[in-house]
């Protein structure tokens, strides 16, 4: 006896040769409990008509600072369900032959459309979001970094953020002598000037290290993108993370004609992933960032790795310090007692090895033994991390 093969999940054709639709050979359950809310029932009601194939193009756009008063609803919507949760929010609305679903945060945004044709797709789209983002005027002291993380909801995700980042010049003064020194080359690097792709600070927590990677971005702005990975620890042990990053999204035109944009890859706080005993803690996490810097991985791909650690320089991993490796290797420090007295204008409250710079910055506020008026040329306290 002879038996015909069962169905394909898609597009099946069945024994008796009939074609089945692709809605029905792929049915679709939904079970909702005490535990979903409102706006996950619109979720869950927009997916309907995408599915069932009668509306079976999609498009969709996120956006990161929505303009105040606008609704991002086509004209002519008509709204079937619509959820607030705080400044959490969902809205379910149809037009003639287009469903879309706004889901919204704080000052963001995304807005999904689903039409029985591409073309409709796109129009309402683009009806719904033309002129809706804001864009703020930049000031001279701002400079857009990007943020990786990877969303359970979206996979992989990059945003941008317009950040305050102090000029060398202003915040040079933070750092001890030899540290400023080798940061002086450091801020002047060019493309040209590349040689290894790792870029290593280390050192005692509060010594600046965070401050000179934004000032870093706003010296660099003109050739290269400054991304900070928010999540680490998930992207050397996700492949498809990781290859994603390192694909990376170009936010402008080449530094010069026929040259694209370098990028940095912010990892802070990478204590476990590059220290001595990392390749047994981490497994092939320390591999794939060395593959990344100098390996097949990086080749072809104009990126830089910048690290972050308090560890002392003995205790990484030598593979990871190694010559050739680093673009630039500086241990972060704190300021001598003269320079730290110098730079807070005070004795009193400074000990005789000197300050980091959060300890200068706790002194200034009051929060240590000395309070002093703020002084003109500094950088914000935010900025000393």
């Amino acid at each position: 006896m002879r038996t015909d093969p069962p169905c394909r999940i898609m597009g099946a054709m069945c024994a008796d040769r009939r074609a089945v639709p692709t809605e029905e050979s792929l049915p679709i359950r939904l079970n909702i409990d005490d535990s979903d809310s409102p706006s996950d029932v619109i979720d869950a009601l927009f997916l309907g008509r995408f599915t069932t194939g009668e509306q079976p193009h999609a498009r969709s756009r996120s956006l990161e600072r929505v303009r105040k008063g606008m609704a991002l609803l086509p004209p002519g919507a008509a709204v079937l369900r619509s959820a607030r949760d705080g400044d959490r929010g969902a809205t379910l609305a149809e037009g003639d032959g287009w469903t879309v679903l706004v889901s919204r945060w704080s000052r963001g945004a995304d807005v999904t459309v689903t039409a029985v044709s591409e073309e409709l797709a796109e129009r309402t789209l683009k009806a719904a979001v033309e002129d809706a983002e804001d864009e703020p005027e930049p000031r001279p002291d701002d400079v857009t970094m990007g943020f990786w993380y990877n969303s359970p909801r979206r996979g992989p995700y990059r945003t941008t953020r317009r950040i305050t980042a102090g000029s060398w010049e202003e915040i040079r003064g933070n750092y001890t002598a030899p540290v400023a020194e080798a940061m002086d080359g450091l801020m002047k690097t060019t493309p040209d000037d590349i040689t290894g792709r790792l870029l290593l600070l280390h050192g005692p927590p509060g010594t600046g290290k965070t401050s000179a990677l934004r000032t870093l971005a706003r010296s660099w702005q003109d050739w290269c993108q400054v991304d900070c990975v928010l999540d680490p620890e998930r992207l050397f042990n996700e492949v498809g993370y990781l290859m994603d990053i390192a694909i990376g999204e170009d936010d402008g035109a080449p530094d010069r004609p026929g040259r694209e944009r370098w990028r940095l890859l912010l990892l802070e706080d990478c204590d476990e992933l590059i220290r001595g005993e990392a390749k047994h803690a981490t497994g092939q996490a320390l591999s794939r960032l060395l593959n990344l810097t100098d390996g097949l991985l990086g080749q072809g791909r104009n990126v830089l790795v910048g690290l972050t650690t308090n560890e002392d320089l003995e205790r990484l991993h030598p593979a990871v310090v190694r010559p050739g490796r680093c673009l630039a290797r500086i241990e972060v420090g704190p300021l001598t007692r003269s320079e730290a007295v110098n730079w807070l204008g005070a004795e009193e409250g400074v000990g005789r090895d000197g300050a980091t710079l959060a300890e200068l910055y706790a002194l200034r506020r009051g929060s240590g033994p000395a309070s002093v008026p703020s002084q003109p040329g500094r950088s914000d306290e935010g900025m000393y991390l």
